[in-house]
């Protein structure tokens, strides 16, 4: 049986800069960043390296979506503080991000059998007619695995990379130990 591949799909992260941003003067410097306050109170600043939406509040609260990477993110809220700056937007003090939530996609290497896994793991919930995937809550790490027969796996609530790895690790290796994985 093969080690469990894992590839991280999207991490979504808050940033605070304790300030008031003024989204009419960014929209006024910055080609290419959708602000419609009749529509939504957040300024939309997109990047394609690293690859992020980041919603921008006046309040000078900050969301950044579609990174791959913990350090993605930090790169990203870099780059958007630095172009505001260079713009004449004054950000005073540092960005205190935080990551909200890790969701990764995982293959155990091998099929497993989900009616089996539901009656001898706990924290779970598999109902086949309205979904096929068996969903597990894990406690430590404290993250959401929706396991599915192929072997195939989403992983979602991590706060840090690692704990992707450990909680696919930990799955692989007790599915293993209760004889719930098969060749497919």
């Amino acid at each position: 049986m093969r080690k469990p591949s894992v590839r991280i799909e999207n991490v979504v992260a808050s940033v605070v800069l304790d300030q008031y941003i003024d989204l009419e003067a960014i929209t006024r410097s910055i080609p290419n960043v959708d602000y419609n306050p009749d529509q939504f109170p957040g300024l939309v600043y997109r990047l394609n390296r690293p690859k992020t939406a980041t919603l921008i509040f006046s309040s000078g609260k900050m969301v950044c979506t579609g990174a791959k990477s913990e350090k993605d993110v930090k790169r990203a809220v870099k780059k958007i503080i630095t172009t505001l700056r260079s713009k004449g937007i004054v950000i005073v003090g540092k960005p205190k991000i935080q990551i909200q939530n890790i969701v990764a996609s995982a293959n155990l290497g091998s099929g497993v059998n989900l009616e089996k896994a539901t009656l001898l793991l706990e924290n779970v919930m598999y109902e086949p007619e309205q979904f096929p995937g068996l969903i597990y809550r894990m406690n430590d790490p404290k993250v959401v695995l929706l396991l599915f027969s192929s072997g195939k796996m989403v992983c979602t609530g991590a706060k840090r990379e690692e704990e992707v790895y450990i909680a696919v690790n930990k799955i692989h290796k007790r599915l293993k130990e209760l004889g719930l994985l098969y060749e497919t």
